[in-house]
C-alpha cells in the first residue's frame, strides 16, 4: 500500500529548503510504495503569508539589522507566531490533508511546526509530525515543539539547543545534514591534494547563498592583485550585483574572472575549484564540504548562522575571513608549507560529511510511520 509523505517547505527563503527537500525527495524514489507531496507553507497563507516569505531575499540583500530584529522577536514569542500562522493557513492546510491523506508530515521550516501541530490538536487530527531542522547551532524556539514527534537535527549543537528548550533527548534524532546526490564525487575515495605553485593557478570560487550577498567585489580584488589565480563568483538570484560586479571586474581583469547568476550547476563550479569562499549558510557550507572543498567563511546572517563560521573552524572544515583586507593574510596562511593546512582541511571534511543523512532521514520518516500504524493496528484489537 502506497504511503503518502507531505512535506512542508519554502520555495522563497534562501535556497536551503528546497534543497533539503530535494535530498530527501531522490531518496525516496527507491521506496516504491512511498509518495512524497511537497508543498511551500507560505503558499498556504494567501496573498499575505507569501508575501511575508518574498520579502526574506531583499531584507537579508540589503537590511541585515531588520532581518536580526525580525529573527529576535519571533525567538522571543514563538507562540504568537505559531497562532498568528494557524489562523491564516488553517482553511487551505485542512483542505490540503483531505487531499493527500498523509500518513506523515515532516515540517523543514520552523514557522510550520508549532502552527501546523496547533492545527491537529485544535482538530483532533491523529498524523505523525516531524521536524527536521535546517540550521547548524543557533535555532529558533520555533524549531523546538514538544509536541512533534519527533525533531531531526543535523548537528549536536542543535540537539542540544533543542534539549534547552526543553525537548527530551528520546525525541531527537541526530541524522545528519541531508546534502542532494549530485554535490558527492564520484568516488569518495579520491586522493585531493592541493599543489599551489606559480605554473597552476589556483581555482577560486565565490558564493553567497541563492540570494547572492557579501562583498563579492573586494574579495575578488585581493584575490586577483595577490595571487596567480582564477576566479568565478555567483551572484545567485541578486541581477544587480552581477551586472555591477560585470562592469567592475571584467574589464581590469579580464578572463580571469568570471561571473554567474543563479545556477543550478553548482556542484560543477565546487569540484572544479581549489578553495571557495562563502557565508555562513548551512546549506552551502555543507554542499561544499560534501564536494571536499575547503571553505573560507567570510560573513554570517545575524540570528541563525552567526555560530556557523565557528562551528566549521571546531570541526576544521573551513577557516573564517570577515575582513575582506584579510584575504592576503588567511590564503596566505593556508597555502604554506606546500598548502599544509588547506589539505588537512580536505581530509577532515571526508571524515565529517555524511553521504547517507538524507537517506537516513528517508529510512527514519518510514520507520516512524510504520511504527505508528503497528500501534494503531493493536489498539483496535
Amino acid at each position: 500500500m502506497s504511503k503518502n509523505i507531505l512535506i512542508i517547505s519554502s520555495e522563497n527563503t534562501g535556497h536551503g529548503h528546497k534543497s533539503i527537500t530535494e535530498s530527501l525527495f531522490e531518496n525516496s524514489v527507491g521506496e516504491h510504495d512511498v509518495k512524497i507531496h511537497v508543498v511551500d507553507g507560505f503558499s498556504l497563507g494567501g496573498p499575505l503569508l507569501l508575501s511575508i516569505g518574498k520579502s526574506y531575499g531583499p531584507i537579508t540583500r540589503s537590511a541585515e539589522g531588520l532581518w536580526k530584529m525580525v529573527w529576535s522577536l519571533s525567538s522571543v514569542k514563538p507562540t504568537l507566531v505559531n497562532d498568528l500562522i494557524a489562523g491564516l493557513i488553517k482553511t487551505t492546510f485542512l483542505r490540503l490533508l483531505d487531499e493527500i491523506k498523509p500518513d506523515l508530515i515532516l515540517s523543514v521550516h520552523p514557522n510550520f511546526n508549532g502552527s501546523i501541530l496547533n492545527i491537529l490538536e485544535k482538530q483532533q487530527i491523529k498524523i505523525p509530525f516531524i521536524t527536521l531542522i535546517a540550521d547548524l547551532v543557533n535555532i529558533y524556539p520555533l524549531w523546538a515543539d514538544k509536541r512533534a514527534d519527533y525533531i531531526i537535527s543535523p548537528t549536536v549543537e542543535a540537539r542540544d539547543k533543542c534539549i534547552s528548550y526543553g525537548i527530551p533527548n528520546e525525541k531527537i534524532k541526530v541524522l545528519g545534514f541531508p546534502v542532494r546526490s549530485r554535490f558527492y564525487r564520484k568516488s569518495q575515495n579520491i586522493k585531493r591534494n592541493i599543489n599551489h605553485n606559480q605554473q597552476m593557478p589556483l581555482n577560486c570560487l565565490i558564493m553567497s547563498g541563492g540570494e547572492g550577498v557579501g562583498n563579492m567585489k573586494m574579495i575578488a580584488e585581493n584575490l586577483l592583485d595577490h595571487f596567480h589565480c582564477s576566479v568565478k563568483i555567483v551572484a545567485g538570484r541578486n541581477t544587480k550585483l552581477k551586472t555591477k560586479l560585470e562592469k567592475s571586474l571584467k574589464g581590469k581583469y579580464g578572463d580571469n574572472v568570471e561571473i554567474y547568476g543563479f545556477t543550478k550547476n553548482i556542484q560543477d563550479l565546487m569540484f572544479s575549484s581549489d578553495i571557495a569562499f562563502t557565508r555562513g549558510s548551512p546549506n552551502v557550507m555543507f554542499e561544499a564540504v560534501a564536494t571536499n572543498t575547503p571553505i573560507i567563511i567570510t560573513g554570517a546572517l545575524p540570528g541563525q548562522e552567526e555560530s556557523n563560521p565557528a562551528f566549521a573552524e571546531k570541526y576544521n572544515l573551513g577557516v573564517i575571513c570577515k575582513d575582506p583586507q584579510d584575504i592576503k593574510a588567511t590564503m596566505d596562511d593556508l597555502l604554506k608549507n606546500d598548502a599544509e593546512k588547506l589539505n588537512e582541511i580536505i581530509e577532515s571534511q571526508k571524515k565529517f560529511i555524511n553521504p547517507k543523512a538524507a537517506e537516513d532521514i528517508v529510512h527514519f520518516m518510514l520507520e516512524v510511520e510504520n511504527s505508528y500504524n503497528e500501534n494503531k493496528t493493536a489498539l483496535s484489537l
